[in-house]
């Protein structure tokens, strides 16, 4: 979802929907037919910066109002080739329980 932006995204699946390749000079489509404009009104959440992006879904979840103040939220990025988890630091720290008052 850090490749491409929703734009590019949008006007892909407005063309085709096949399978797109992407190159030096961009993304394309293979075929150029058989799109739909539906695809146009999808927000497909796209991103930048994949660790920012943790960060700010654990400050988000760390902020909720049903989500115990107790309770621990971890940041971590799955990685696709090796399988395995990779904790994001400063996803992790933003997401500390809070101190427990006696």
């Amino acid at each position: 979802m850090q490749l491409f932006t929703d734009e590019i995204i949008r006007d892909l699946l407005a063309t085709s929907l096949q399978t797109a390749t992407a190159d030096q000079n961009g993304w394309r489509n293979i075929s150029e037919t058989g799109g739909a404009d539906e695809g146009r009104f999808t927000a497909f959440l796209t991103f930048k910066n994949l660790e920012h992006s943790v960060i700010e879904d654990v400050k988000r979840i760390r902020k909720h109002p049903l989500v115990n103040p107790l309770i621990p939220i971890y940041g971590f990025v799955y990685d696709v080739k090796s399988g395995g988890l990779i904790e994001v630091p400063e996803a992790t720290a933003a997401g500390q329980a809070a101190a427990q008052s006696i």
